[in-house]
């Protein structure tokens, strides 16, 4: 999903503005380097990614995404023929 300049600027002055006043948690199954899909421009890139790391816990979960694992679990079961 690629979020254009102005969203990326608005997402960066919420962060902004609740530095040190708040927490802010977000989710990606993007590691830090793919964000630049996201947000395009690479400056503005850096900057919201400085911003949330600062000071921040980053908690990796894993690359496999939970839900998918699911959706496959359940999608194999539906189409196994019964023997």
């Amino acid at each position: 999903m690629e979020l254009d300049r102005r969203g990326a600027e608005l997402l960066f002055q919420v962060l902004t503005e609740r530095e040190e006043k708040a927490s802010v948690a977000i989710a990606s199954n993007e590691a830090f380097s793919g964000w630049t899909k996201t947000f395009t421009d690479p400056r503005l890139c850096a900057a919201i990614v400085d911003r949330l790391t600062f000071g921040g816990n980053i908690i990796e979960t894993g690359t496999d995404s939970y839900r998918l694992a699911q959706t496959r679990a359940r999608t194999d079961k539906t189409t196994r023929t019964p023997a």
